[in-house]
């Protein structure tokens, strides 16, 4: 499944998703995860109330199950969820290999409920689960 991150330094999730300058992509399965791309955007990204600077980013995560943003304001959550996106937010910025570490464990496990659903927006793969 892929999975977005919202970055400034494309090492950490540190950013607000509206104001990221990047946006990494991974391929992650309970196996291991592969960096597929890194998105970079530019121009004026601070908060100013336009949503409509929010339709490259979501079209850059339209394939992605997950994102993980530093923060996410309501027009750009509203959006990201209509997209069949799961946005997690984290409290302080995290290294984002730890966090696909973190991912492939909970893969190897039994995910929750909401994972499982984000599982099902990758129609290419299927994962056994633990019982």
């Amino acid at each position: 499944m892929k999975v977005a991150f919202a970055t400034q330094d494309l090492r950490r999730v540190d950013a607000h998703f509206g104001w990221a300058k990047n946006i990494a992509i991974y391929d992650v399965a309970p196996s291991g995860h592969v960096f597929l791309k890194a998105v970079e955007f530019e121009g004026d990204l601070k908060e100013d109330g336009d949503d409509d600077k929010l339709a490259p980013k979501i079209e850059a995560i339209k394939d992605c199950a997950i994102l993980y943003v530093a923060a996410i304001g309501g027009a750009g959550a509203a959006r990201v969820v209509a997209n069949n996106i799961h946005p997690i937010k984290v409290n302080k910025p995290e290294n984002i290999l730890a966090l696909l570490e973190k991912l492939e464990r909970v893969l190897k496990g039994t995910p929750p409920p909401w994972l499982r659903k984000a599982l099902a927006k990758d129609q290419r793969r299927t994962f056994e689960f633990d019982e």
